[in-house]
C-alpha cells in the first residue's frame, strides 16, 4: 500500500434494534442524527403537485385514418390518447378545485358581512345606554346648556328632577 494513500475506517456494527412503537423509531432515529452532529441533515421540501406535460407546439407524426397502419401505430395511439385522458382528467379536477374555493370564499365573506351587521346592531343598542327618548332630549340640552351657559344648567337641572329652586341664586 503506499504511503499516502488512507486506509478505509472500519465501521462498528450496531445491533439490529426492531422498533416496538412510533416513539421508539423516533428516539432511534435521533440517536442516529445526533452521533454526528456536523453531518447536514437532508431537509425534504413538500412535493410539487402533478401537472401534464403541456402540448408540442409542432407534431410531426400525425396519424391519418387511413388503413394499412402498422401495428405499432396502435401503441403511439394508445399513449397518446392516455396522456391526453390524463391532461382532461387534471383539468377537470383544477377546476372544481377552484370552484371549490370560490364557494369557500363566498360563505367566509357571507358570514363576515352576517356578523358585522349583528356586531353593528349591537353596537348601536350599546350606545343607547337605554335611555327613552325623552331622556335622550333632556340629557342633550342639558349637555348644550353646559357648554353654552353654566347658570342655564341650574335651572334645567331642576327641571329635570321637578324641583323649582335648585340651583338658582338668591336674589336678596
Amino acid at each position: 500500500m503506499a504511503e499516502g494513500a488512507k486506509r478505509p475506517v472500519k465501521k462498528v456494527m450496531q445491533p439490529l434494534v426492531i422498533p416496538r412503537n412510533a416513539a421508539e423509531e423516533q428516539r432511534l432515529k435521533l440517536e442516529r442524527l445526533m452521533r454526528n452532529p456536523e453531518k447536514q441533515v437532508p431537509i425534504l421540501e413538500k412535493p410539487r403537485d402533478w401537472a401534464p406535460r403541456p402540448p408540442p407546439e409542432f407534431v410531426r407524426d400525425v396519424m391519418g385514418s387511413s388503413a394499412g397502419a402498422g401495428s405499432g401505430e396502435f401503441h403511439v395511439y394508445r399513449h397518446l390518447r392516455r396522456r391526453e385522458y390524463m391532461r382532461e382528467e387534471f383539468m377537470e379536477k383544477q377546476a372544481a378545485q377552484q370552484r371549490l374555493e370560490d364557494e369557500f370564499q363566498r360563505k367566509l365573506d357571507n358570514n363576515r358581512r352576517v356578523a358585522e351587521e349583528k356586531t353593528e346592531k349591537r353596537r348601536k343598542k350599546r350606545n343607547s345606554l337605554g335611555f327613552s327618548t325623552r331622556e335622550k332630549l333632556l340629557i342633550t340640552e342639558i349637555l348644550a346648556a353646559i357648554t353654552s351657559q353654566s347658570n342655564t344648567y341650574y335651572i334645567l337641572a331642576s327641571e329635570v328632577k321637578g324641583e323649582e329652586n335648585i340651583g338658582e341664586e338668591s336674589q336678596e
